[in-house]
């Protein structure tokens, strides 16, 4: 690093990294470098690097630094301050740095002339900076010379909320089982839920994470068709190969389990009866495409074509998703569809479904969202808040297919559920399966926070109408109080995609030592 640095000054041929004068790239660099400048060994491989010794020699005689450091201890050179002080000053030059002009503005105004007096609620950008306390600064040296660091607290399995301790129920989104889950999987919604799992548990809380296979849908029934196998196969296969690829990477997941479960159709189940009998389900006759060739209701993924959104135009856009725009699609909107299986150009065809009724739902879900949303990534806030802006519509909860939990309302039993309405439910009977005391996780709001990490894509389901259906069951379900969402990677100009078979993949890392 040291070298790089060096370089770079070298190249620039300017005092600071900033230009001619301290700016927040500086304060970054200077917060480490001031560091390595409180002992001799750490303040001899600077020596080593004239162009970085000169650079933070030029910056200690500053006035800025100078004064950053007098105003907290009776000093004038960095090496004369300890770690603890080091730390400190490190704080205070990142607010100074930031709040510098402001405060030579304001200073300026006082000696010259009176200000008028501004509004009591009007808060002092300055004034208000918070300094780290001297039991924080000691706490940060101790941890920073301990050798090593040991959880707080021995791990029970299965892992329970405890009534007044901190309570963490982790979740990373359920991968289908349509092939080898590939990097991005892994960094878009598992490494990042690992992460936070582990500085979690370092601090002593009690954290359940969760994750496993999505196997049910239109995904794994073409994937089936394509590999010349069953359905179940095909999850037996991809389950035992995910579940590989994540110990490959050491996933420290409390419970890795799978969607087809009968733990799974109960609580789908479940959640469907209590929706319908306060009311929130609703029937209607959907136009759907059919294909004569096969004799089969294209649903979802089993047809594809040009995406119906403004703006988009993506040829490839799936019957219930565009890749291309990430907005939901349905599949008799779309442009010159074409069957996934053969091909052919598929007609319209009537068929009786079963919806969730958000728009009746949206008015909790709206008081909800308010208040848990604050502590959203960015990206999940602003693709729920567009959705609500837009105002919600029913949603079709059913699919005619074989392979999915089958509908128990008689009229409808030929039909499964639509993958998306049962998949978050995975969470909950996935949890079951790790312990029989899962609804001390999930039925539990006041005592657990749920975290939940997951590609952009992911995010309307997760944000939108999952919590519908736990709010619209009117029973107390444990909802997502931090939704994180991360955004594609990327592969030669194009995203990751596991449907496609577009990227490097977990199994390909292992064998070539990636």
């Amino acid at each position: 690093v040291l070298v790089v640095l060096n370089t770079q000054l070298l190249d620039k041929r300017q005092e600071y990294f900033s230009g001619q004068c301290i700016g927040a790239v500086d304060v970054v660099f200077l917060s480490f470098l001031l560091l390595l400048d409180t002992n001799a060994s750490s303040a001899a491989q600077l020596t080593e690097h004239p162009a970085l010794r000169q650079y933070v020699d030029a910056a200690a005689k500053t006035e800025l630094v100078k004064s950053t450091i007098l105003s907290f201890y009776d000093c004038d050179s960095c090496s004369s301050i300890p770690l603890k002080r080091c730390l400190a000053v490190v704080s205070t030059s990142a607010s100074h740095s930031g709040a510098h002009s402001v405060t030579a503005a304001t200073q300026k105004t006082k000696q010259n002339k009176p200000v008028a007096a501004s509004p009591a609620a009007t808060p002092d950008p300055v004034k208000e900076e918070r300094r780290i306390s001297e039991s924080e600064v000691l706490a940060a040296e101790q941890g920073w010379q301990q050798e090593s660091v040991s959880c707080t607290k021995e791990i029970v399995t299965p892992v329970l909320p405890v009534s007044g301790e901190r309570n963490i129920l982790i979740t990373s989104a359920l991968p289908y089982v349509n092939n080898v889950p590939h990097l991005g999987n892994i960094i878009g919604c598992v490494l990042s839920a690992d992460v936070f799992a582990r500085f979690c548990r370092l601090r002593g809380d009690n954290v359940a994470y969760i994750c496993g296979t999505d196997e049910y849908g239109t995904a794994t029934e073409t994937k089936a068709i394509a590999e010349g196998s069953t359905p179940k196969q095909i999850c037996d296969k991809y389950h035992a190969l995910h579940s590989d690829v994540y110990k490959e990477f050491n996933i420290s997941f409390d419970h890795f389990g799978r969607t087809t479960t009968q733990s799974q159709t109960e609580i789908v189940h479940e959640l469907f009866w209590d929706l319908e009998k306060a009311g929130n389900i609703s029937r209607e006759s959907v136009e759907q495409l059919y294909c004569d060739n096969c004799t089969r209701f294209l649903a979802d993924r089993f047809v594809e074509g040009i995406c119906p959104h403004i703006g988009c135009g993506y040829e490839d856009a799936r019957g219930d998703q565009c890749d291309g725009c990430g907005k939901l699609v349905n599949a008799a909107d779309l442009g010159k569809p074409r069957c996934k299986l053969c091909s052919a150009t598929p007609r319209i065809k009537s068929s009786d479904h079963l919806f969730i009724d958000l728009p009746k739902i949206e008015p909790n879900l709206r008081k909800w969202f308010d208040v848990s949303s604050k502590e959203w990534s960015s990206n999940a806030s602003t693709i729920c808040n567009s959705w609500l802006r837009d105002g919600l519509l029913p949603r079709c909860i059913t699919r005619d297919l074989k392979w999915g939990v089958p509908v128990p309302l008689e009229g409808y039993t030929d039909k499964v559920f639509y993958v998306w309405f049962d998949a978050p439910i995975g969470y909950l009977s996935i949890t079951k399966e790790y312990t029989k005391d899962w609804e001390k996780w999930w039925k539990n709001p006041d005592e657990v926070q749920l975290y939940q990490f997951m590609a952009k894509d992911n995010v309307p389901f997760h944000g939108i109408i999952f919590p519908c259906t736990l709010i619209g069951s009117q029973k107390s379900w444990t909802r997502v109080s931090n939704l994180m969402a991360t955004e594609y990677l990327n592969y030669e100009d194009g995203k990751f995609s596991k449907s496609r078979g577009v990227g490097v993949f977990g199994d390909q890392a292992m064998s070539t030592g990636i």
